[in-house]
């Protein structure tokens, strides 16, 4: 079965025009398998299936790989280390600080990053408004909020040339208009119709910077 996770990850990578070494391979598989484990117990995700966590969860956090920009980022809401553990992965010369207000979440992403050895990983146990006292070139979410309550919730983390980098399923039209209407002074920079290997789904980024 292993190997089937193994070719069904390869493909898709193959798939999005990437490519990484055998180690990468072999540490995103790492963390597939921790996620199945913890999974059992911990609830981190209503995907059950194995073979679907390796489309829906690896290969659809790949797919925002390039288009980051900068060196030091931060997940709100990581949840089970999505994107940020994979983002950590296969970047390990940047920085990814992971925040999630679960104890349970927590606990997984404390045990990923020590079986993993990702020395480029810090967990923060606490709500994003709590967060203060560093600066970010990125601050990610995938389904975490709406934009409007990403902005205002986490504007305290981004550097002034930062940008924030939210992952979404259909395009979310009211959800800009809503950003549009607060006085906060983001703009849309990019949109990008983003395309995961075997899921059918929309899918998109919504990169925002401060106008």
């Amino acid at each position: 079965m292993d190997s089937q996770f193994k070719q069904l990850l390869e493909d898709g990578i193959d798939d999005l025009s990437m490519s990484f070494n055998p180690q990468t391979i072999e540490t995103l598989l790492a963390y597939h398998q921790l996620l199945i484990k913890w999974n059992k117990a911990y609830n981190l995700t209503a995907v059950r299936d194995p073979q679907e966590m390796i489309h829906r969860h690896l290969l659809d956090s790949l797919t925002i790989a390039p288009y980051l920009d900068g060196e030091r980022f931060i997940d709100v809401g990581a949840g089970a280390g999505l994107p940020g553990i994979i983002m950590a992965i296969i970047f390990p010369e940047r920085s990814f600080d992971l925040l999630d207000s679960n104890g349970k979440k927590t606990r997984f992403l404390f045990q990923v990053k020590t079986e993993l050895q990702l020395n480029n990983v810090n967990i923060h146990h606490c709500r994003v408004e709590e967060h203060s006292g560093q600066l970010y070139d990125g601050v990610l979410s995938r389904a975490f909020a709406t934009l409007a309550d990403m902005v205002e919730g986490s504007q305290q983390l981004l550097d002034g040339e930062g940008r924030f980098y939210a992952m979404k399923g259909v395009y979310p039209e009211d959800e800009l208009k809503a950003l549009s209407q607060l006085e906060k002074n983001y703009k849309v920079e990019a949109c990008h119709a983003l395309s995961v290997p075997n899921d059918e789904g929309q899918r998109h980024l919504i990169v925002l910077q401060k106008s």
